[in-house]
């Protein structure tokens, strides 16, 4: 495994990560009254310029990210090292996670059960959307995470600017057939 590699594992798995005891908030999804319809309080969220800094040993990493949201649907993680391009994608759904490296043009694709094999504690989408919205009970000003993976611990802080809610973005799968797929199995 090259250290490009090793780096897209570690942000991969990191990025996946949250704070232990995340609980699904309930949501009432009954109208007020018959005659009045559902008006959820927002469809979609954007944070932009959140900061990222990945602490594996000695090894420290930091980016600055993009996180986009469609509540209960998608979300779109972009992680820009330097000069603001995005080299790391990551894609996810409840169902699946897409790790995409668009500098060596290669992808992976994976479940949480996958992920969760090897991650202590576990994540979910649950936590994952709530990562990426800020809404993690530890506060929407910053987050801290601890996992282990293996025997290896990383953390992760992020720091995150203001979010922006019900804003238009435009969250839609890369396309993947310029791109290699990668074992995930193989990195676990």
């Amino acid at each position: 495994m090259t250290k490009t590699d090793k780096y897209i594992v570690w942000l991969f798995v990191a990025l996946m990560m949250t704070a232990c005891g995340v609980k699904k908030k309930a949501v009432n999804t009954q109208p007020a009254s018959p005659a009045e319809p559902e008006t959820p309080t927002w469809h979609t969220c954007l944070i932009q310029g959140a900061r990222a800094t990945i602490t594996d040993g000695d090894n420290r990493y930091s980016a600055s990210v993009t996180m986009q949201t469609v509540r209960d649907s998608m979300l779109v993680i972009s992680i820009m090292p330097a000069l603001g391009m995005e080299l790391v994608r990551f894609e996810a759904t409840p169902q699946e996670i897409v790790g995409i490296n668009k500098l060596d043009a290669t992808y992976a694709v994976t479940t949480y059960e996958t992920v969760n094999r090897h991650l202590v504690p576990a994540v979910s989408w649950e936590i994952l959307q709530q990562l990426c919205t800020a809404e993690l009970p530890t506060g929407s000003e910053k987050a801290k995470m601890v996992y282990t993976l293996g025997n290896k611990t990383i953390e992760m802080d992020i720091v995150y600017p203001a979010r922006r809610l019900d804003v238009p973005v435009r969250v839609t799968n890369l396309r993947l057939d310029k791109y290699k797929k990668l074992d995930i199995n193989k990195w676990l």
